[in-house]
């Protein structure tokens, strides 16, 4: 732990703003800090105190922000209760790998029957460790391709996804696919159900998949292809031929049958899914709608 030497709070937000952005360049994806650190420095800034000089300030911050984290251990328990009262004994599916849906499904999992479909979600196929902690516990699971999810929607009770971050319009930013998953549920007149500790609340707010914080220019982008020269008008058709030509001619020759690391990383980590596509939040401060998640946010940041 770093002892900060601020005399002032000006000094100590400045810090606690270098801290933070330490921590981001550590972090490949870092949607959920910035909305743990967000929300902490929120939380020094409005902190109503009564104390004589401001040694005693950063002293009583210290101790107040470590009983936070220690009660925050409890979240995914407390999320997990509030979620037990939505499950029955119920077919789910779930997407790639959450601490806090694995908290949920293995504690309904004590006093109900439930199964669960979980997607590979590729390119780390985190859904094969949801897969193997609870097929280990004993529950009934089976891995769904990334691309079966229509396929299997009509299966299953409802969605259950966790979250990078929940932000201020009630949408989700989740692990890529969620958004895919959440439209195929409305389609299927299927509940989408968003489970998210309240440090994850983020005062982002995005329109499209192109306003996240994590998306750059390289994202789908096309590669350049090699420069043939001009070509004269009467030599366009003959070309044309004979590209024609070799790409049929390809049809029989071996592929490539799984993506190389360049094309993997001009792929996106996480998406966002707009607050419509959500039926529920359920988060430790309780189950919240999209709307519901605003007005905590708009509320929590006004102090």
């Amino acid at each position: 732990m770093i002892v900060t030497t601020a005399g002032t709070m000006f000094e100590l937000v400045q810090a606690l703003n270098d801290g933070a952005e330490q921590l981001r360049k550590r972090t490949a994806n870092s949607i959920s800090l910035d909305a743990g650190c967000e929300l902490f420095i929120a939380f020094v800034t409005l902190f109503p105190h009564e104390s004589d000089s401001f040694a005693g300030l950063k002293t009583e911050l210290i101790k107040q922000g470590r009983k936070y984290a220690a009660e925050a251990l409890s979240y995914r328990e407390k999320i997990a209760q509030l979620a037990l009262g939505f499950i029955k004994d119920d077919s789910i599916l779930t997407h790639s790998y959450s601490r806090v849906v694995m908290k949920a499904l293995l504690h309904a999992h004590k006093t109900k029957r439930i199964s669960v479909y979980v997607t590979e979600a590729r390119p780390r196929g985190l859904g094969l460790k949801t897969h193997a902690v609870l097929t280990a516990a004993g529950i009934p699971c089976t891995v769904v391709l990334d691309s079966a999810v229509a396929y299997v929607m009509d299966q299953v009770d409802f969605v259950l996804v966790g979250s990078e971050a929940v932000v201020e319009s009630g949408g989700l930013i989740n692990a890529v696919g969620s958004n895919q998953m959440a439209i195929i549920a409305k389609a299927a007149h299927k509940p989408f159900y968003a489970l998210a500790e309240s440090y994850k609340f983020h005062r982002l707010f995005p329109l499209s998949q192109y306003d996240l914080p994590t998306h750059t220019a390289n994202i789908l982008s096309f590669p350049s292809l090699p420069v043939q020269g001009t070509a004269s008008s009467a030599e366009v058709a003959p070309t044309e031929a004979h590209n024609t030509s070799q790409a049929e001619k390809a049809i029989d020759f071996p592929v490539q049958r799984t993506m190389t690391p360049e094309q993997i990383a001009q792929n996106p980590d996480v998406d966002y899914t707009r607050p419509d596509l959500i039926s529920l939040v359920f988060s430790d401060v309780g189950i919240l709608t999209p709307e519901g998640v605003s007005q905590y946010l708009v509320g929590m940041f006004a102090g």
